[in-house]
């Protein structure tokens, strides 16, 4: 069965993190912190952006897969997809900005579609 909704998201969240990792490479290189970041702030705000982007995509898209392939409405899955995946990048962008009106409603983003996204998942199982 094609899930063309969760492949539109899982391509464009896999793109961004793959940018945020070579940041972080770009970064050690340039503080020559191999390991951990050392007392680089810059390395510390490298690595933080793309780990934090890694928590949450995976579970993002198991979610968005489920509903998908449950019957889940498109609009409702493009809806959710999206504002996940602004919520990444603003969440990105803001980290390391202090305070961080983009961190924080990035963050906040990302919560809701991902509970938007497991409340709809389980409704569509269930129907």
């Amino acid at each position: 069965m094609a899930v063309p909704i969760t492949a539109i998201y899982g391509a464009v969240n896999a793109i961004f993190n793959v940018a945020l990792a070579a940041n972080v490479s770009r970064v050690r290189g340039k503080t020559k912190v191999f390991l951990g970041t050392g007392d680089s702030e810059e390395l510390l705000t490298a690595a933080r952006r793309h780990g934090n982007n890694a928590e949450y995509v995976a579970l993002a898209l198991v979610l968005l897969l489920t509903a998908e392939l449950s019957g889940g409405a498109a609009t409702v899955l493009h809806g959710v997809g999206a504002a996940f995946t602004l919520g990444r990048v603003l969440h990105a962008v803001g980290v390391g900005i202090k305070p961080s009106g983009p961190r924080a409603l990035g963050a906040l983003l990302t919560w809701v579609s991902i509970a938007a996204a497991g409340v709809y998942a389980l409704v569509a199982s269930i129907r």
